[in-house]
């Protein structure tokens, strides 16, 4: 068993060039293009975004890849308004040498390392793992080895969604009432895309009481 934290892999893209296409994109309704100076997307994009006009920002999307819980990604996958693909627990044997005989396991963020609720914690998935491998070497199927799988089980997910849809994503998962640990990747997220393309995020509020030391690591992902 390894025990590992969180990922987060986001595709590169050049911020401004996203906020000025979706500039061009809006001014089509109005036949404005002639209009558009260096920084007149700025104005323009608060303006959609101030009166509900976000239909505009569908033309642009951005892709990630997670290194994630299992429980992670059955809830980012409850919004429909994008595109998934999962590591697949009915195809990945992990009792086999391609994932080194192995189950890697997610830390979790909110159950404090040496506690004696992590200790519990600790023990379960060993539990588990054993017998999970134990399985697969007596001949059990990738269906009836999944059964033993908990949330902690790290997988890897891709996912792509356009911008009105990530505000739509970062809105809901970045607050209070989420997961932590959809809370500890999404919200570097949300912080990133405020930085690189403030007049998009910079109205999306997220829990700043979350402690920023258990933030999941951003990485890029390459092309």
């Amino acid at each position: 068993m390894e025990l590992i934290d969180p990922v987060i892999y986001v595709e590169k893209y050049d911020g401004l060039k996203i906020m000025k296409r979706l500039e061009r994109a809006c001014r089509t309704c109005y036949r404005s293009e002639g209009t558009i100076t260096d920084d007149s997307y700025k104005k323009l994009i608060k303006n959609c975004i101030a009166r509900g006009h976000e239909s505009v920002l569908e033309h642009e999307k951005i892709t990630i890849r997670c290194i994630c819980d299992i429980g992670f990604y059955k809830d980012l996958t409850r919004h429909r308004l994008a595109s998934f693909s999962n590591e697949s627990t009915r195809y990945c044997n992990y009792g086999k040498d391609k994932f080194d005989n192995e189950i890697k396991i997610i830390k979790p963020c909110h159950i404090d390392e040496g506690s004696e609720l992590y200790n519990i914690w600790y023990h379960a998935m060993e539990a588990m793992e054993k017998a999970y491998l134990e399985m697969s070497e007596k001949g059990a199927t990738v269906d009836q080895l999944r059964m033993l799988l908990p949330h902690s089980t790290a997988a890897e997910i891709t996912m792509s969604a356009n911008i009105r849809e990530w505000r739509h994503i970062l809105r809901l998962r970045c607050s209070k009432m989420t997961h932590p640990s959809i809370r500890q990747s999404l919200i570097p997220l949300l912080l990133k895309f405020k930085e690189d393309m403030p007049e998009l995020f910079d109205d999306i509020s997220y829990d700043e009481d979350f402690p920023k030391d258990k933030y999941s690591k951003l990485l890029t992902l390459e092309d």
